[in-house]
């Protein structure tokens, strides 16, 4: 039986098809069932999300101008590969817009804002003691995009979206250990204490360092593939 029949994947809400299913089949990447090199089942995924080929299709086509997903005439579509030189250029360059990131949010985010970085913080924390990976991920993901947006800054936005959605299957795949899952905890810890007391310089600083040491866990993960 194929593995997306055991993937932990939710009904689809008919509420916001289109952003639903890009959440549903971005949460396959991140936990592994679509692999770098994989061809996307698109019929296995049409009957497990209940939706015709034409709504995954456009999902995909999305996922395809963000680099995701490779789509090719009459061929389908394949899980973006991306080699380690690409990942060491790559990385460095997010770690600084994230680095950006932070100090403009710093400046710039509302005492709301806040609030919801920390209940998406608590929440992460929930599904790591719970080992839940993929809604780790989730949370994981949406805390580096609330920062994001936080900035008001389209441009900075615009950038990162592409670079990171173009390692997003990287950054979030690659195996984990406990200790290195339970050091990003407390690098997330220390993000949301610098950004509550609004100290950019120390913000800029964890940043870097917590893309730092997740391309260092992508490195070690690629090298025993």
């Amino acid at each position: 039986m194929s593995s997306i029949a055991h993937s932990k994947t939710r009904p689809i809400q008919r509420r916001s098809l289109h952003q639903e299913l890009l959440e549903q089949l971005r949460g396959l990447i991140t936990d592994g069932t679509l692999r770098p090199g994989m061809k996307v089942p698109e019929r296995e995924l049409c009957e497990r999300f209940g939706v015709s080929r034409t709504p995954l299709r456009e999902a995909l086509k999305v996922l395809a101008s963000d680099g995701t997903v490779t789509l090719r005439p009459n061929r389908g579509a394949t899980i973006a590969e991306v080699t380690l030189e690409e990942l060491e250029e790559v990385f460095p360059v997010i770690g600084a817009l994230e680095a950006l990131a932070g100090e403009i949010a710093c400046q710039k985010i509302t005492p709301a804002e806040l609030a919801e970085i920390r209940e998406l913080h608590e929440e992460m924390v929930a599904h790591w003691k719970a080992g839940s990976v993929q809604e780790y991920f989730r949370c994981n993901r949406h805390i580096h995009e609330a920062i994001l947006s936080a900035t008001r800054n389209p441009c900075l936005q615009t950038h990162y979206s592409m670079l990171a959605a173009r390692i997003s299957n990287f950054r979030y795949v690659a195996g984990i250990d406990a200790e290195r899952w339970r050091l990003a905890i407390e690098e997330h810890e220390a993000i949301l204490a610098a950004l509550e007391v609004r100290d950019s310089a120390a913000l800029q600083r964890i940043m870097r360092v917590h893309l730092a040491n997740k391309l260092e866990t992508v490195r070690n993960w690629l090298e025993k593939q």
